[in-house]
C-alpha cells in the first residue's frame, strides 16, 4: 500500500523570497484567520524556538497564539511579525493592486 504524508507548506518556505511572497498573497487575499496561519507557517519554517526567543515570548506561548484556537493580542502579532522580519503596514485600499 502506498503511504502518503500530510502536506505542510512550512516545509517549502525555505527562502525569504518564498516566505515574503506567501505572506503578501495571504495578506491581500486571505481572511485574518488565514493570515495567522500563514504567519504560523513562516514562523515554523524559520524555527519556532528562534521565533519565540526573538519575539520575547515563550515557545509554548507562540504555539498557543498561532494555534487554530488562538486569539493573539495585536501586540503579540506585531512582536511575532517583527521576529520573522516583517512589519504590519496599513495600505490604502485604493493603492492595492
Amino acid at each position: 500500500m502506498l503511504e502518503t504524508t500530510k502536506f505542510d507548506v512550512a516545509d517549502y518556505l525555505n527562502t525569504e523570497e518564498l516566505q515574503s511572497g506567501y505572506l503578501e498573497m495571504v495578506s491581500k487575499d486571505g481572511t485574518p484567520e488565514e493570515l495567522l496561519r500563514a504567519i504560523n507557517d513562516v514562523a515554523r519554517a524559520r524555527g519556532m524556538s528562534k521565533t519565540a526567543k526573538d519575539a520575547g515570548i515563550t515557545r509554548e506561548g507562540l504555539y498557543k497564539a498561532l494555534s487554530d484556537k488562538g486569539n493573539p493580542a495585536f501586540t503579540t502579532v506585531c512582536k511575532i511579525l517583527d521576529a520573522i522580519g516583517y512589519a504590519l503596514v496599513p495600505v490604502p485600499k485604493s493603492a492595492q493592486i
